[in-house]
């Protein structure tokens, strides 16, 4: 989604927030490298996948959207990513997770005290990125209110994570509690991304807002699309085993809605208490969730909040250019296969 150069742009915002390290504390740099792409298990310098990077690209449109200098912001851009994978890093810890875009995530390579550590330390530097808005002449008050917003998003993250890790294991949790859980899990960030940018261009308090709630229901339907995906996504397309979620027995929306209105409720929460199943319990579920309409019910639900995504969005009296191209993601986002 995000064009090369912008990719290139981004990645050299995010270098230029590491500190000059001495010898001696280098590794614990490279570990946090490591998990950006850019180095291997042995710490040499490579180029694997850093993810979308789809964030930091909506900081760069929301400033312009606002009629805002895109390299004015992109420090923040840098810091919505960075702290984007600071949080990766301890979700793949507290959720016990073996890989991450293909490779053994941080934790996994060097333990977990140096993971919970590299973690840490990327939060920081995500902070320290942010601090060099002021490099590029943006003046204090905005930089200020900038860092005041981006701390109350990962405040919500983390309300967002202790929900997921409350939530393992209830199979009585509604669709409400699943929506309070993702809307601060994974939107807040997404809304960030618009909102944050679009002050940082000059945006007026309408729009900025306008912006945020684009993000908002911008991240709860890809959140939504990856419950689809998790379940029904093409194993070639996702690098995942087919119907992963379910074999992780993860409580996404298809599960929820499905353990609520399938006619074989007790069923399926019999066989999603089961820690293992085999081929023949993973397609049991799978019938009784199609049955249920669990993933009409899905799409129904992601195409909706898309629209509310786009309604904002056309609410908004900024710049066409970029406006066009956060409605082409927007657009996307229902049709990607991973």
């Amino acid at each position: 989604m995000t064009r090369p150069d912008d990719r290139i742009a981004i990645q050299a915002a995010m270098r230029a927030a590491f500190p000059q390290a001495e010898a001696r504390v280098a590794t614990f740099y490279h570990m946090q490298e490591y998990q950006l792409g850019w180095r291997d298990e042995q710490l040499q310098l490579a180029n694997y996948d850093p993810g979308k990077l789809l964030r930091p690209y909506i900081v760069l449109l929301g400033c312009q959207v606002a009629g805002g200098d895109p390299h004015t912001a992109m420090p923040l851009a840098a810091g919505i990513q960075l702290i984007h994978d600071f949080s990766l890093i301890h979700d793949d810890i507290e959720d016990d997770g073996d890989t991450r875009r293909g490779r053994p995530t941080v934790w996994k390579v060097w333990g977990l005290a140096q993971g919970l550590n590299a973690g840490d330390g990327m939060f920081v530097i995500a902070h320290l990125s942010l601090h060099r808005l002021s490099d590029v002449g943006v003046p204090p008050e905005v930089v200020l209110d900038i860092l005041r917003r981006f701390d109350q998003t990962i405040i919500t993250i983390c309300e967002g994570q202790y929900l997921d890790l409350s939530y393992e294991g209830n199979l009585a949790i509604d669709e409400a509690a699943y929506i309070a859980m993702i809307s601060r899990k994974t939107a807040a960030l997404v809304a960030a991304a618009c909102g944050l940018g679009a002050i940082l261009g000059g945006a007026s308090a309408s729009l900025a807002k306008t912006m945020f709630d684009f993000g908002q229901n911008l991240g709860l339907a890809f959140q939504i699309q990856d419950d689809l995906l998790g379940i029904w996504g093409d194993p070639a397309e996702m690098g995942k085993p087919f119907a992963a979620d379910l074999i992780r027995r993860k409580v996404s929306l298809p599960v929820i809605y499905g353990l609520q209105h399938a006619e074989q409720r007790r069923e399926l929460a019999q066989l999603y208490q089961q820690p293992h199943a085999g081929d023949e319990e993973l397609h049991h579920i799978l019938t009784i969730l199609e049955q249920a309409g669990s993933r009409a019910y899905c799409e129904q639900a992601c195409s909706r909040i898309h629209h509310q995504a786009l309604t904002a969005l056309n609410a908004a009296p900024g710049q066409q250019a970029p406006l066009a191209e956060l409605r082409a993601i927007a657009n996307r986002l229902l049709g990607r296969k991973s």
